[in-house]
């Protein structure tokens, strides 16, 4: 933060000089959508964010995808002490909003919400989490305990490699879990085991990650604004997309056969190469030296533990091997709900409901793909109250799918087999439609 620059606290201070409350209509907010110029729309009233973005501990950007827009919904969805943060907002009110962007799907929503609240689905179950975290420390005992007694031999790294696999996958789906808010009422316990969970328990960084996810439930499946899809570089998804880069001639791989180079630039280099890289450069560009420290303290546990039984580079070979078998189940079960998925430029028109249904989709829950998956099966209620302990998403399930019945809206549920198969055939689909653009 530069020299002289406002605290969050600061700006929402009250100030000796406040401006005056003023009416403002929405085509007026609307205007107010440029990073130099952002207005939010929450509970009815119109915000100027302008400069609270800069210091928003959320991003700036998640601010401005949401600026000259009804902010309501997903300013709902990412507060859990809404008190709190409201006071950030009282200096930057600008006044009351006439004519609001309503609809019966918008209320229904809303009166969901306060059912969900009412029943106390967003309080957490302390022992599940409890559990969940014995869970990983026994498996990444395990893994050294076979070595200890069986020793080393090409059977016995494998299964330790499984093991360790096993206990990196279910770290990160706890990470999510305190990253999301969803396990403690309040931020800083919540802030403190996400450093801790994803940084040494992963060897990541929470800001990074903080700031790539909270974009995505922000406007899931929304170019420039989910740098989940921002892949072009090596895949173009969706119907759009592919066909405006094939008319502009735009693109340097041969699309027309991205859901065979899947298998060898997706899944294996996602974790080993492209996320090392990228924590790395976020880091070191905005000198993030916590992150930076409580990752360097993961490799440095990692290598104590398992250099007696392999050494240096050895243990380098197995923390690689672990990273690619890793990647494979990361890489199918988090893209598997939204790849296949609508991928749009602009989502302005889009309600909260309607933007996270057309971009979800949930695979069968049971006790397999529930821990497989660590719950994110779920991913349309997952999206829809992104603070939810996972504990609740099959208790407010059924009552988002009657409201999707009730409003024509589809409800997406497949098989986790053919969940991953669309995933190729969305690539298949999605390559052809830019060869077919660009040879026209």
């Amino acid at each position: 933060m530069g020299k002289g620059a406002k605290t969050a606290d600061e700006i929402g201070k009250p100030a000796s000089h406040t401006r005056p409350n003023r009416t403002v209509t929405f085509e007026e907010l609307k205007k107010h959508n440029t990073r130099d110029d952002q207005w939010l729309l929450i509970n009815g009233k119109a915000y100027d964010v302008t400069e609270f973005a800069k210091i928003h501990p959320g991003g700036a950007k998640i601010i401005n995808h949401y600026a000259g827009e009804d902010a309501t919904d997903a300013w709902m969805a990412f507060h859990n002490n809404k008190e709190k943060v409201s006071k950030y907002l009282k200096n930057l009110c600008i006044g009351e909003v006439q004519d609001l962007p309503t609809s019966e799907l918008k209320e229904d929503f809303r009166k969901l919400r306060q059912i969900v609240v009412e029943n106390g689905w967003l309080n957490p179950e302390p022992w599940f989490y409890v559990l969940h975290f014995a869970q990983i420390l026994a498996l990444e005992a395990s893994a050294v305990l076979v070595l200890l007694y069986f020793g080393v031999s090409w059977c016995t790294v494998l299964v330790a490699m499984v093991i360790m696999t096993t206990c990196q996958a279910q770290a990160g789906w706890t990470q999510h879990d305190y990253g999301h808010h969803s396990v403690f009422p309040d931020l800083k316990r919540s802030h403190i085991f996400h450093h801790l969970t994803v940084g040494f328990m992963k060897g990541a960084s929470s800001h990074w990650w903080n700031f790539r996810h909270f974009q995505h439930h922000a406007k899931p499946n929304i170019v420039r604004k989910d740098p989940d899809i921002d892949i072009a570089y090596l895949f173009l998804v969706g119907d759009k997309l592919p066909v405006e880069f094939g008319k502009k001639k735009r693109g340097f791989m041969p699309y027309h056969w991205q859901h065979t180079y899947f298998f060898l630039l997706g899944p294996p280099l996602l974790l080993p190469i492209y996320f090392h890289l990228e924590i790395i450069y976020f880091c070191f560009k905005r000198g993030d030296w916590l992150d930076f420290a409580l990752s360097i303290g993961f490799f440095y546990k990692f290598f104590y533990i398992f250099m007696p039984f392999f050494g240096g580079w050895g243990t380098f070979g197995f923390y690689m091997g672990m990273r690619f078998l890793e990647s494979h189940w990361f890489t199918w079960v988090t893209q598997m709900s939204h790849l296949p998925n609508e991928v749009e430029r602009d989502s302005k028109d889009q309600d909260w409901f309607n933007m996270q249904l057309r971009a979800s989709c949930n695979v069968e829950p049971g006790w397999f793909n529930d821990w497989f998956t660590g719950h994110l099966n779920y991913q349309i209620e997952h999206h829809l109250f992104p603070t939810m302990p996972r504990t609740s998403f099959h208790k407010v399930s059924p009552l988002v799918q009657s409201m999707c019945k009730k409003h024509g809206i589809e409800y997406r549920n497949k098989t986790l087999i053919t969940a991953c198969v669309d995933i190729v055939k969305t690539l298949k689909r999605s390559g052809q439609l830019w060869y077919d653009a660009y040879h026209e």
